[in-house]
């Protein structure tokens, strides 16, 4: 298709042609969903981050990436995310949306970002680009009165324990339904655009707290118009946010809960739970681990949609490097990396995870495992056994990296070669239960 024209969209592009592409390829938007999307989109365009492809002049398709910071074991690694791929119903089938997508990653890879993410609509356009599987997001139903008495905490967790005499419930004022005896009980506020810093903040700390794997935070403007919502009601503490919003007639859907303390996390919760006087169920977006699930008494949360994203490495050596590792898991394992779209990722590499960090260098064109640097000289003990690299595609790469067990690798026809040991090894330094909070 010699006329197809792929470029970045400008301030000068009809964008009202944009919201009528889009809706042929996903369906209507309401009034508010058509103002959030042209404000969003007119500050990606403004940064160069939409891709436009025109046909005879006119819009045959279009791709966003977002700029974000994703956690992996704690640490925040650049990424790109990919949104609002879409091409017209009369457009499909000719090749448009492979040709805007590898026109997207060549963009993400100039940018510099390391990984990429996305939620698909349909997969294999996106792993034929070397995207695959990675994590999910997932959203629970609770009753609303079943947040009203949250268990309590453990005496011998508090930092001074009653005393048998103390009553069930304390004189000082605490969270409603929370009859635990608490060493404090946080101050919180409502939280708007002017402290979308404080808010990002905060939510990178609470993940790099628990070692998340996955969620991401956004750059300012996003978090700024997200915060401006008039029918979002945020609350933001020292070391904790949430942000929910009425959901119909009966009910609450929650956006996110963030605390690094365990009162930090009741007393949000518990802002949320004094709704059940009004709020019948409580929808909520819900991490794999999230402490809502050891803080109800009965087994109340329930998952009730459960969305998959998928993961690219676009530059191998940069993901490993920014990404982090369990602090008390050492390995080294030869890899043998094969990538159509990313040459660079392509050949034999050499990969050491050691106290938390990980580097990938190059292994010449074997697949032994001794650097050459460690190449015995004359006269020194014979060199030890090769070993055999395990052979990984971009799609191999990608889940290997977002932590799913190398013996599925095997079985989804990711991964080959390899030795046992090698497979244990590198289970236990990607170990990663992925998840997210965010839709984009």
């Amino acid at each position: 298709m010699t006329d197809l024209e792929i470029r970045p969209l400008t301030p000068d592009d009809d964008l009202d042609a944009q919201i009528d592409l889009g809706e042929r390829a996903f369906g209507p938007l309401s009034a508010a969903g058509r103002a959030s999307w042209m404000d969003l989109t007119r500050l990606r365009v403004g940064q160069g981050l939409v891709l436009g492809a025109f046909l005879a002049g006119r819009p045959a398709g279009a791709a966003t990436v977002h700029d974000m910071r994703q956690w992996w074991h704690g640490r925040a690694v650049p990424s790109a995310g990919v949104a609002s791929v879409k091409v017209g119903p009369e457009h499909r089938g000719q090749g448009i949306g492979r040709r805007l997508m590898t026109a997207v990653l060549d963009l993400i890879a100039e940018l510099g970002y390391p990984v990429s993410a996305l939620y698909p609509a349909t997969m294999p356009l996106y792993r034929s680009l070397g995207w695959e599987l990675a994590g999910s997001k997932s959203e629970a139903t609770i009753p609303a009165r079943s947040l009203l008495s949250l268990v309590p905490p453990d005496p011998h967790t508090l930092a001074t324990p009653p005393t048998p005499a103390a009553p069930a419930t304390p004189a000082a004022p605490v969270p409603p339904g929370d009859g635990a005896p608490s060493a404090r009980v946080p101050d919180l506020r409502r939280a708007g655009p002017g402290d979308a810093a404080a808010v990002n903040e905060i939510i990178g700390r609470a993940h790099e707290a628990a070692r998340d794997c996955g969620p991401i935070t956004w750059d300012a403007g996003p978090i700024e118009r997200w915060l401006a919502r008039a029918d979002l009601y945020a609350y933001l503490t020292g070391d904790g946010f949430a942000a929910y919003r009425w959901d119909g007639d009966h009910g609450l859907f929650v956006e996110c809960v963030y605390g690094v303390s365990a009162e930090t996390v009741r007393a949000l919760w518990s802002v949320i739970a004094s709704h059940s006087s009004v709020a019948r169920t409580v929808r909520a977006l819900v991490a794999p681990a999230d402490p809502l699930w050891w803080l109800t008494r009965e087994r109340d949360v329930t998952v009730t949609r459960r969305t998959m994203w998928m993961l690219r490495v676009v530059d191998a050596t940069a993901a490993i490097d920014a990404r982090g590792f369990p602090p008390g898991v050492s390995v080294t394992v030869p890899l043998v990396i094969t990538d159509q779209s990313r040459p660079a990722n392509s050949g034999h590499w050499e990969l050491t995870v050691s106290e938390g960090n990980g580097i990938l260098i190059p292994n010449g064109p074997g697949i032994l495992g001794t650097p050459a640097s460690s190449t015995p000289q004359p006269g020194s003990p014979a060199a030890p056994s090769p070993r055999a690299a395990l052979a990984l595609g971009a799609r191999g790469l990608a889940a290997l990296y977002a932590g799913t067990p190398v013996t599925t690798l095997r079985q989804a026809g990711l991964a080959s070669g390899g030795t046992p040991e090698a497979d244990a090894s590198l289970d236990a330094a990607f170990a990663a239960t992925p998840y997210m909070l965010d839709d984009f």
